[in-house]
């Protein structure tokens, strides 16, 4: 793909305005570029081992664009795989109660990034909403922030499918890790053929994080399964 790729979206430096949102989570330098590159470009790819705060990252963007009036809305998807490959639907309760454990972490992110309270506002008022994948054909975004979490579990026709419903105004941050594929045939996965399609893209970002934030040995658990599958 060549980089002379024309597109008419290109987003403006943003605007300032009095007073700086006051996270309760402080970003790192490679965490700061990341949101950077959510915040000019109309799509971006955020790739990184477990705990590396992909996700983290993608809210806060979203949030700050939120509060700064610069989108309606921020729509959260992923696909319902599970790392058992459990079907939701057997799943006991409702489409909530269904969902509950995939939106569970979305929410998590949303609370320790800012006040449960105003996150809440957001949610009951619907500018922050979890959409399953499942029912994203004939949904079209306008002026908002897609964040597609946990995008290694897609297959291409899916991420395709995510990808097109953009319209004037949005942005989509694809989250993903090609270490955790939980796709029963792991070459299903749409997510490394898109990580080294879309660079070099105008108006496409691409980033991957290596700074591990959970417990330092998580580093060395992962390295050890690495070696188990080399």
């Amino acid at each position: 793909m060549s980089s002379n790729h024309h597109n008419d979206e290109v987003f403006a430096p943003k605007k300032r305005i009095k007073g700086e949102i006051k996270f309760q989570l402080q970003l790192n330098d490679e965490q700061k570029e990341a949101k950077r590159l959510i915040l000019k470009n109309v799509i971006t790819v955020v790739t990184g081992k477990a705990g590396s705060g992909k996700s983290a990252i993608a809210a806060q963007a979203g949030l700050d664009l939120l509060f700064r009036k610069e989108i309606e809305k921020i729509i959260i998807t992923r696909a319902l795989v599970t790392p058992g490959n459990e079907e939701v639907g057997i799943l006991p309760g409702g489409i909530n109660e269904k969902l509950s454990p995939f939106t569970a972490p979305v929410y998590d992110n949303m609370y320790r990034l800012y006040h449960k309270d105003k996150i809440d506002t957001f949610i009951n008022e619907g500018k922050i909403e979890v959409i399953p994948l499942a029912y994203m054909r004939g949904r079209n975004f306008s002026n908002a922030l897609v964040i597609v979490d946990e995008a290694q579990n897609m297959t291409e026709g899916q991420l395709e499918l995510v990808l097109s419903r953009l319209c004037q105004g949005s942005r989509i941050v694809l989250c993903g890790d090609p270490a955790q594929i939980d796709l029963k045939d792991k070459k299903q996965s749409g997510f490394p053929f898109i990580v080294k399609a879309f660079k070099n893209v105008e108006n496409i970002g691409v980033i991957q994080l290596k700074q591990n934030h959970r417990h330092s040995i998580v580093d060395t658990v992962l390295e050890i399964f690495n070696d188990i599958r080399d």
